[in-house]
């Protein structure tokens, strides 16, 4: 069954550049819905960036309520954490974070590691964009093409947004709402159509809203 809370988690995936005392920070960040998908990420930076001193991860999931983290090698509670700690104060989950370190010769400091893991983090974030992912129902209808403007309007009017029209006989369209919503949604066609036209319920799924 889907859950009826929305989430936040980011958009893209994308990646950033810090640098801190001749050391380079390279942040990953991508979305993620399970630990499966999170470890082929990671594996995937760690391969394209062999040669880097650490390749240091934070992911956070929905499934299983799962968090995990790593500092392959920095000291203890200076990487791994402080890039779970962005993730968790912005509230995100269904994400992985990834921050390859090139070692500049110049010792950073716990503070100095702590301060360039969270920036390079946040950067990361920044650039992948936060969304918010809301349960909606998606549906389909056919009209004719009299009634197509004023549905057309509505859809949009009702919080729900067209995913598809395709112009034949009639007119056939694919929509989504959020799941709330769709009971006063379908009073309210119904009205405005004198209860000729009847949406099919597809399938209920996350769509993003930013």
């Amino acid at each position: 069954m889907l859950s009826e809370k929305s989430y936040r988690t980011v958009e893209k995936e994308a990646e950033s550049e810090y640098k801190e005392k001749k050391s380079v920070f390279l942040g990953y960040c991508k979305s993620v819905r399970t630990e499966e998908e999170a470890i082929r990420f990671i594996e995937k930076i760690k391969s394209k960036h062999r040669d880097a001193r650490h390749n240091v991860y934070a992911y956070c999931l929905r499934e299983g309520h799962t968090k995990r983290y790593s500092d392959d090698g920095e000291p203890q509670g200076t990487a791994g954490t402080p890039i779970l700690d962005i993730i968790l104060k912005n509230e995100l989950t269904d994400i992985v974070i990834v921050v390859t370190r090139y070692f500049g010769g110049i010792l950073l400091g716990t503070g100095g590691l702590v301060r360039a893991y969270s920036t390079s983090a946040k950067q990361a974030i920044e650039q992948a964009e936060i969304i918010t992912m809301t349960p909606c129902t998606a549906f389909t209808l056919q009209c004719d093409y009299n009634q197509y403007g004023k549905i057309s309007s509505f859809i949009p009017q009702a919080g729900g947004i067209i995913d598809n029209s395709v112009f034949g006989a009639e007119i056939s369209m694919e929509f989504h709402l959020p799941t709330g919503s769709k009971e006063t949604f379908c009073k309210k066609l119904a009205d405005i159509t004198s209860g000729s036209i009847v949406p099919k319920e597809e399938f209920c799924d996350f769509y993003a809203i930013k």
